[in-house]
């Protein structure tokens, strides 16, 4: 698990009084910043590991890029820790034709934390983005055996959780139920971005034939992503909000939530999930 780990010594106290030291594992956070040829952009509480593939779906989720031929390059660099050591926890990207620079003076000027992706967002209008990828209504159509099959199929992959329990996971499924991507995260927000990066990456979007299975709740930025690399389907193990709802209604995203065991709410464009086999 390298830099995604930590040990720690704790008090484990009981009901009656009793008190035991016990060593258990963490999940790493800590801080990525992101650069534009030396500029700082923004700053994002993570758990290390996957940082490109971070960076990159964070940038399509932004609208910055599109495809992987946007990003001309994107690298480590100043950040050592108190002994000197280099700490990656910077990123200075650099972008090309086709791109769309964020305009550095309203760069956000504060930590984005690990429960929220667009906490320095400077105006409610900067939130909604427009897709490269529009929503083909006859695409990512999905069997309810399979749609209700995906939460125990990401969670039998996630190894960072069953260390640490602290981690949110998001897996890029196919529409017959195979796994093609998954990360995990204390954001919830950043395991999408990491799921979504590694995709562009690839040069595989648009993702159009796939459902995006998120471990926590589905919130207005998650189907912001999902939507932006073309995902037709996005499904939660627990709530959405409202404003998730009406987005996805907007995008003509496939909203599922509360997927557990046997039951599903389809909330939007229930059409893509088909009970016929």
């Amino acid at each position: 698990m390298g830099r995604r780990i930590i040990r720690r010594r704790v008090v484990r106290v009981t009901l009656d009084g009793i008190r035991t030291i016990r060593e258990e594992k963490m999940a790493v956070e800590e801080p990525l910043e992101i650069r534009f040829n030396g500029t700082s952009f923004t700053t994002s509480m993570r758990t290390p590991g996957d940082d490109f593939d971070m960076v990159a779906g964070f940038l399509l989720a932004e609208g910055i890029i599109s495809r992987a031929e946007h990003l001309v390059s994107m690298r480590y660099c100043a950040g050592t820790d108190e002994d000197g050591n280099q700490t990656f926890n910077v990123i200075d990207v650099q972008v090309g034709l086709g791109a769309q620079p964020p305009d550095l003076s309203a760069a956000r000027n504060v930590v984005t934390s690990s429960a929220c992706g667009i906490c320095g967002t400077n105006s409610i209008d900067e939130v909604t983005k427009n897709s490269s990828y529009p929503l083909d209504p006859t695409r990512g159509i999905v069997d309810i055996k399979v749609l209700l099959g995906l939460p125990a199929a990401l969670r039998q992959e996630q190894l960072l959780f069953s260390a640490t329990g602290g981690v949110h996971a998001a897996g890029l499924f196919s529409t017959s139920g195979e796994l093609l991507v998954l990360r995990e995260d204390v954001g919830r927000h950043n395991a999408v971005d990491k799921v979504v990066g590694a995709a562009l990456r690839e040069h595989k979007l648009p993702l159009h034939d796939t459902v995006l299975q998120v471990s926590g709740r589905a919130s207005f930025e998650l189907v912001q992503k999902a939507a932006m690399a073309g995902i037709p389907v996005l499904s939660a193990v627990s709530a959405p909000s409202s404003l998730a709802v009406e987005l996805a209604q907007e995008t003509e995203l496939t909203l599922a939530a509360f997927s557990r065991g046997s039951t599903v709410n389809i909330y939007t464009h229930a059409d893509r999930v088909s009970s016929g086999s």
